[in-house]
This record gives structure tokens, sequence and C-alpha cells, in this order.
């Protein structure tokens, strides 16, 4: 019945999102106790990227196709990128304000920013544990390598606004839970849904996770100098999910 199929995606989901939200808090701790240097962050950011690029290739774009709601799963895309890309304005918007360097205020538009991603990274995480085990695996463990770095890079990023170290990790750690709710959520209105409307989601996720890969974890890894073995970390990342998905 509905009722048992719904509270089976929610348990599915609330033990798939553990991982994610576990990644953003060991993120925000090791952030501050050992931060890690610029080539280990762009290795990171490479090889998060060929795992996220891969979840997206090999698992929720097929899906799409597969499903035959071409002009739903196009709205749902087109949703996704109008969302993103306007997120991204107001981020580069309030990053070119002029910061004092000696307060410790707590930046908000960051903090609405990411938590608007990780409640969207954790939407998908519920949709897909309404799909099957395979993908919701395959989905989680991208974006749990995803939401890792994510812990690692806001933490820092509130550091170095001022705040204390401990005060940036609950921050960060908090923001993880987002991405339980949207699980949570997700699942349960999304469980026994139409496949219109779980293809509107999927192809709205999809253009989240896309934007998330060219325009923030490619862009900032490029920020540094670029080595053979970096560049090789996309590709290491892409088939270890490429490989996952076969196994």
């Amino acid at each position: 019945t509905l009722m048992v199929s719904t509270g089976s995606a929610i348990a599915q989901a609330a033990l798939l999102v553990s991982f994610p939200v576990a990644a953003a808090i060991i993120g925000s701790v090791v952030s501050v106790l050992r931060p890690p240097g610029p080539k280990l962050t762009s290795a990171v950011q490479h090889f998060a990227a060929g795992v996220v690029l891969a979840a997206l290739a090999g698992e929720i774009l097929p899906d799409l196709r597969h499903e035959g709601n071409l002009g739903w799963a196009v709205a749902g895309f087109a949703g996704g990128t109008a969302v993103m890309l306007t997120l991204g304005a107001i981020g580069r918007k309030l990053e070119s304000k002029p910061q004092d360097a000696t307060a410790s205020v707590v930046p908000l538009g960051l903090i609405i920013a990411v938590g608007i991603d990780l409640l969207l990274d954790g939407l998908l995480v519920g949709v897909s544990s309404t799909l099957g085990s395979k993908q919701g695996l395959i989905i989680t463990i991208a974006l749990t390598i995803e939401i890792l770095f994510i812990g690692l890079s806001v933490t820092t990023s509130l550091n170095q606004t001022g705040l204390s170290r401990r005060r940036s990790v609950v921050i960060s750690s908090s923001l993880g839970l987002t991405t339980a709710l949207g699980a949570i959520v997700g699942a349960a209105l999304l469980a026994g849904a139409s496949s219109a409307i779980l293809a509107t989601v999927l192809a709205f996720g999809a253009a989240a996770l896309l934007y998330l890969v060219v325009e923030e974890l490619l862009t900032e890894a490029h920020e540094h100098v670029e080595t053979t073995l970096l560049g090789a970390m996309f590709f290491v990342g892409f088939l270890t999910i490429y490989i996952l998905g076969e196994l």
C-alpha cells in the first residue's frame, strides 16, 4: 500500500542521508584541526567533480531518458538551471560587497546559499530512495563526497570571516542537517508519485548537480596550478562511480 511504500522510502532515505550528514561534520572538523593544503583541496575537488558527473551520466540522466517524460524532464531541468544561476548571481553579488576584516559577523548569504544547495542534494537522495537500492546507493556515494568537500570549504570560509573555530564547525555541521531534511521530506512526498513528477524532480536535481560540477568544483579546482596528477583525479572519480554502478 501507499503507506507501507512511503514508510519504507522514508526509512531508506534516512539511512542513506546519514552518510552525507556525517561527511559534512567530518569535513567541518578536519577543516579546523588539519586544514588541507591547496594541492590536496584541488585533488578532492577534481575527484568529487568526476564522481558527481559519473552519477549524473550513469544513473540520473539514463533514468530520465528511459522514463519517456521528455517534457516534464525539460521543465525540471530548466527550473533547476534557473534556480542555480540565480543563487550563483546572488552569491557573486554578496561576495563583491566590501567586508570588514575585523568583524566576526555570520555571513548569512553564504549560509543561505549552501543551505539551499544541501537541501536540494537531500531532495535528490529522497527521490533516489524511491527508485531502487542501486540508484540510491550510487547517488548517495556521489553526494557524500561532494558534501565532504562542502564541509571543508564552508568551514574555512567561515573562519576567514573572523568566527571562532568552534562556531564555524557548529554552523557548518548544522548545515549538513538540511540534507537530511531534504531527503526525508522528499521521500515522504514523492513515494508513490507519478513518473512525470519523479522525472521533473530528478531533472531539477540533475541541473543543480551539473551546475555544481561546472561552476563550482572545477572552477575552484583550476584556481590552483594544474598538474597531470590533479587532472587525473577527475577521471579516477568518474571511473570509481562507473565501476561501482556496474558491480
